[in-house]
């Protein structure tokens, strides 16, 4: 008998190894595009001007081009031709210094009342319990809507605006130094209690430095607050501030000093907010205040 040839066994090849060499590497992405990436000091610089040459050119190409009537929004060059008038022809400097003062003035009367409060608050739970609905309730009440009480209780002179500007800020400083303090790191309080700390050794020692730099935080953003407040206050029975010079010119269909009006606020709030943000650097400078 034949015998039937053994089948034979075929071992397969290796697959051939494909070199990844030509793969692309990821590309680099720019720190501009990366989330929470911080931008260098002077790229903040140069990309804030940016956005105020790109409006001030949107704003000139709409009313120089005609595409918007110079009756309802003046172009830059009449806007400030008009807010050189201002100046040297109708005394707004003086109107100016009045508006800063009342702005401080009813600020810092509310910030020296509302921070102890809200310290108070903060460090003792039953002050919490007593105030905090009371606070509460009061921080939604627009600050306008007490002009005309105020007006009857405090006439139209400088008391009234005062108090406007001292009731839009005040419990809004209460509620937020409030959370601050009440915030505290539980860790470091029972450290101090291990130390031999007092109860109001806690809150001199401890809670107060360690709410110190957000409260300075918390005060730069009312301050912001506090502008919106007195243009309000100004706006009613007054005869001076930049309140009472917008009134004027809305009468008299002005939109150049209008704007100008605006822009002013707009300016000396965000020089006084740099100012407020260094001397917060300078005073604790153990916090990261941006």
């Amino acid at each position: 008998m034949s015998q039937s040839p053994t089948p034979t066994m075929t071992t397969r090849a290796p697959a051939p190894i494909v070199s990844t060499s030509n793969e692309r590497a990821p590309r680099a992405r720019h720190p501009w595009l990366s989330p929470l990436v911080p931008v260098s000091a002077r790229a903040r610089w140069v990309l804030g001007l940016s956005f105020f040459v790109l409006f001030f050119a949107v704003w000139a190409m709409a009313t120089l081009g005609g595409f918007v009537s110079r009756t309802f929004l003046a172009d830059p060059l009449t806007m400030a031709r008009e807010g050189w008038a201002l100046f040297t022809e109708y005394g707004f400097i003086g109107d100016i210094g009045m508006t800063v003062w009342r702005v401080l003035g009813g600020f810092v009367l509310a910030a020296v009342l509302a921070v102890p409060l809200g310290i108070l608050m903060g460090a003792y739970k039953a002050a919490e319990a007593f105030f905090e609905p009371f606070v509460s309730f009061c921080r939604y009440l627009p600050a306008s809507a007490f002009i005309p009480l105020l007006i009857l209780w405090a006439g139209i002179g400088e008391t009234q605006k005062l108090l406007v500007i001292f009731i839009g800020s005040f419990f809004q400083i209460v509620l937020m130094v409030a959370v601050t303090v009440g915030g505290a790191r539980k860790d470091l309080v029972e450290a101090a209690y291990t130390l031999g700390a007092t109860p109001r050794g806690i809150v001199r020692r401890v809670l107060i430095p360690g709410a110190a730099p957000d409260i300075a935080e918390i005060l730069r953003l009312v301050l912001g607050w506090a502008w919106t407040y007195v243009i309000v206050a100004e706006l009613i029975g007054s005869s001076s501030g930049i309140g009472h010079m917008i009134t004027d010119s809305q009468a008299l269909l002005n939109t150049g000093q209008i704007i100008f009006g605006i822009i002013v606020i707009g300016c000396i709030g965000l020089i006084s907010d740099l100012v407020f943000k260094l001397a917060n650097q300078r005073l604790f400078p153990w916090s990261a205040i941006k």
